[in-house]
């Protein structure tokens, strides 16, 4: 895994090389252990590398035989050796062992339709010499990122938005109206980003820059297909077999290969199928004991498959002392909290390896997130004419915020105007009392409407995989992941999150999701194969953080407060109402973290990219 930048139109660029080696330097924590550059008078790559695979021959930029094409990569193909045999029969002739140069041939050989044939994880681009275009592309779930605008004469493109800083005709300006669908969201979604000009190459996409223009292209949607009826024995059977397969697939390394493990099912699974010899996991110290602390269990498991356990416990001084840094790395604001604990348990992995595995995507694959179980339980409820229940829901916005008040709003609402995912953090109504400025931009229901529209076919649990896929999933859980690994130069594989695993996992039934009150219930049973049955039974928890109890107490919540009160959150907000909110919080009155969480990230994040100017 490694990192890459690049522009074109080097020649409106006096001395190309000086920018380009600022932007690479930008993005060293991807790849320490080498740098390679490529400049003509039509473009500039450069590229930096985390040695995974053929450590000696893997440099980058790489060719293709008679030089006309050269590429850039970040990520992992783990289908690389059988497409290479085929392109060695078809003539190609290599210099290397690595994928990356299996993916120039490739190109050569098939153009786009080379992105069908990948299994991995990819971001990349490739420069074509004799037309002077620029390929880029994107893997089909999101797991690595690729950014790109047209800034003056030139494309910009690569792993990170923060080297785009370092080009000369960049523009660095804020794009407030992203503001309001971050507040719902909690992230940054779609293709527009807080820096006006800059855009994300959505999954499942290739993009072609010739002469001035733009075209976009997508290769890949994620649609689900259920063909089997119920859960059956064989079902496990065969989702153990599939997923043994990707283990094998990611475990494909010149390196020593470790993995994330938390209390659930998804690290435990992955760590016990893919035999490591280490492990590693972070947990909190909270007044509330053990509640935010998944390390026992972790150690449990590890001497129960026989390998090594390495732990850090996270102090609340060492967490809030490093939010600047991390909302950084992430370039967009995340007010996930669970991103801090990610960061240091990637901090403590790479003290170690060079790869560890972890568990994203099997919530969204096979149903696990508990909000999944909602549609199933609450048929009752739901049956109740939408006129009665949107009365009594308006009545209950105005009660104290309590689990059975929430759960009357939230059913007040039509699905498709209130799941935009795991976070939904404020609404439209909520949103006017906060801003300082009144927002031009669309609600959030204009962005998910067409995934609706494509999953009105679907029950709803499979309706909300849908939208969790396209959002979640891509603007926080994979974004997370790679930018929190990437800052500690550890690469993060996610064996979930594989081609032939989806392939399976589009088939599933509701049955083989939801059972009872257990979520990814033909999963689970497929893990008890592998693991004890209490860590596949154990309840959905990620990465618990005390978020809400730490902002009751006095330090803290004057942090946030001053954060608040300060000149840049009256710029953005309605500073008297966003008090109010940590006021209501620290007094017990109401659990208002998540929103609190929000606004703070996006002042830290503003402060770090924004605040001196």
């Amino acid at each position: 895994m490694c990192g890459f930048v690049g522009f074109t139109n080097t020649t409106k660029v006096s001395d190309a090389k000086t920018p380009l080696n600022a932007m690479m330097d930008a993005i060293v924590h991807r790849g320490p252990d080498s740098a390679g550059e490529f400049i003509d008078k039509r473009v500039a790559l450069g590229f930096r590398r985390l040695s995974i695979i053929d450590l000696e021959g893997g440099d980058q930029p790489i060719f293709n035989e008679d030089g006309t094409k050269v590429i850039v990569f970040n990520g992992e193909i783990y289908n690389y050796k059988s497409i290479r045999e085929e392109l060695l029969g078809l003539g190609h002739t290599f210099k290397t062992n690595s994928d990356t140069e299996v993916l120039i041939h490739g190109y050569e050989q098939w153009g786009a339709d080379l992105l069908s044939r990948l299994r991995g994880m990819f971001a990349f681009a490739i420069y074509d010499k004799n037309d002077g275009s620029v390929f880029i592309a994107r893997d089909m779930f999101g797991i690595k990122p690729l950014y790109y605008g047209v800034f003056g004469e030139s494309l910009i493109f690569g792993s990170e938005i923060k080297s785009f800083l370092h080009h000369p005709n960049f523009e660095k300006k804020l794009n407030r109206e992203q503001l309001s669908y971050y507040l719902s969201f909690q992230y940054s979604p779609g293709e527009e980003t807080f820096f006006t000009g800059v855009k994300k190459l959505l999954p499942g996409h290739s993009l072609l820059y010739k002469e001035g223009n733009i075209e976009i292209n997508k290769y890949f949607t994620p649609s689900f297909e259920p063909t089997k009826e119920e859960y059956s024995e064989q079902t496990a059977e065969e989702i153990d077999k599939i997923f043994f397969d990707s283990i094998a697939a990611h475990k494909i390394s010149d390196v020593e290969v470790g993995s994330f493990l938390s209390s659930g099912i998804d690290s435990s699974y992955a760590a016990s199928a893919a035999k490591v010899d280490k492990t590693f996991t972070v947990g909190f110290k909270s007044p509330d004991g053990d509640k935010y602390n998944e390390i026992s269990y972790a150690k449990e498991l590890s001497e129960h498959i026989g390998v090594k356990n390495f732990d850090h416990i996270i102090t609340p001084d060492e967490y809030w002392d490093s939010l600047s840094k991390i909302q950084y790395h992430m370039d967009e604001p995340l007010a996930d909290a669970s991103c801090v604990a990610l960061y240091f348990v990637s901090k403590e992995a790479a003290k170690h390896v060079k790869v560890a595995l972890s568990g994203e995507g099997a919530d969204e694959f096979f149903g696990g997130y508990n909000v999944y179980r909602e549609p199933i339980e609450n048929t009752g409820y739901t049956k109740i004419p939408y006129f009665i229940r949107r009365a009594v829901g308006v009545v209950a916005e105005h009660l104290p915020q309590k689990y059975g008040i929430n759960y009357l709003v939230r059913n007040s609402r039509r699905f498709e105007d209130r799941y935009v995912g795991n976070a939904f953090i404020f609404s439209q109504k909520e949103q006017k009392k906060l801003l300082a400025q009144k927002s031009d931009r669309k609600p959030f229901t204009a962005m998910t409407a067409p995934y609706f529209d494509d999953a009105k076919d679907y029950d709803p649990v499979t309706t909300a995989q849908y939208i969790d896929m396209n959002f979640w999933l891509v603007g926080d859980i994979l974004l997370k992941a790679d930018k929190m690994s990437m800052a500690n130069s550890l690469e993060v594989r996610v064996p979930f999150l594989d081609k032939e695993v989806f392939n399976y996992a589009k088939s599933l039934s509701l049955a083989d999701k939801i059972h009872g009150t257990q979520t990814k219930y033909a999963l689970r049973e497929a893990a008890k194969r592998t693991i004890p049955q209490k860590s596949a039974d154990k309840k959905k928890l990620g990465f618990p953080v005390p978020i809400r109890v730490w902002l009751k107490e006095e330090k803290y919540y004057n942090i946030v407060k001053q954060s608040f009160e300060s000149p840049a959150a009256s710029e953005f907000f309605n500073v008297k109402a966003i008090v109010k909110l940590l006021d209501k919080h620290k007094s017990g009155k109401a659990d208002n973290s998540r929103k609190i969480w929000t606004i703070f990230c996006f002042l830290i994040w503003h402060k770090e990219f924004f605040g001196n100017e």
